[in-house]
């Protein structure tokens, strides 16, 4: 099983257990609205694109309104099944490389949320190298409007995401791959990482937008 399909498995356990109507870390959405989200991105990539272009996020919005309406039963089974074929999320490099990161974060989003969170998961090594290779990949991206330098440390390596402009410092984000990458994905409320720097660059980093 690759890294993608076992924490596929993971996030389709958690929204079948906890049911439709159970909070999650995205801001307004339940799990039904959440697993809509997850068939929407595989199947429908003229709605996904609404996640990344605004002018076509009122479609993407009522394509995922119209699916997240279906029985919550057939919603979890068509995450579970994965994308169709001739879907791009499909190829063997994307799954492991975008897909990874994607099932962990939303199943942490269900696993993490509501009154009693659960903790962080011991992670297999292969998930643990996905994440870390994704993390890499993207950490350039996800603090590109950062106002201050930011570093990322993992036992599976060092990253500078983005160097310090001038007259600014540095803060560290150091922990396990998978905490790291929740903070970066903007989830830092339920993070377990620990935050190095000068109070002003803290503060100045916490002000960033940077939720996916």
């Amino acid at each position: 099983m690759t890294p993608s399909a076992s924490e596929r498995a993971v996030l389709v356990e958690e929204l079948r257990r906890r049911g439709p109507d159970a909070p999650t870390l995205c801001a307004g959405w339940t799990a039904r609205d959440l697993a809509a989200h997850l068939v929407v991105r595989e199947r429908r990539p003229d709605a996904a694109l609404g996640l990344v272009v605004p002018p076509l996020a009122g479609h993407g919005e009522r394509v995922r309104d119209a699916v997240a309406a279906r029985p919550y039963e057939v919603l979890v089974d068509l995450v579970a099944s994965g994308p169709p074929r001739l879907s791009p999320f499909a190829l063997p490099g994307v799954e492991t490389a975008v897909n990874t990161g994607e099932h962990f974060v939303h199943a942490e989003d269900v696993r993490r949320a509501g009154d009693a969170p659960a903790e962080p998961r011991a992670l297999p090594a292969d998930v643990r190298r996905a994440l870390w290779g994704g993390l890499r990949g993207r950490a350039r991206l996800l603090y590109r409007r950062s106002p201050v330098g930011v570093v990322l440390e993992t036992p599976e390596g060092r990253v500078v995401a983005r160097r310090a402009p001038e007259g600014a410092g540095t803060v560290v984000l150091r922990g396990d791959v998978g905490e790291v990458l929740l903070h970066s994905f903007g989830r830092e409320a339920v993070a377990r990482v620990e935050v190095e720097g000068a109070p002003e660059d803290v503060r100045a980093l916490a002000g960033l937008d940077r939720a996916v």
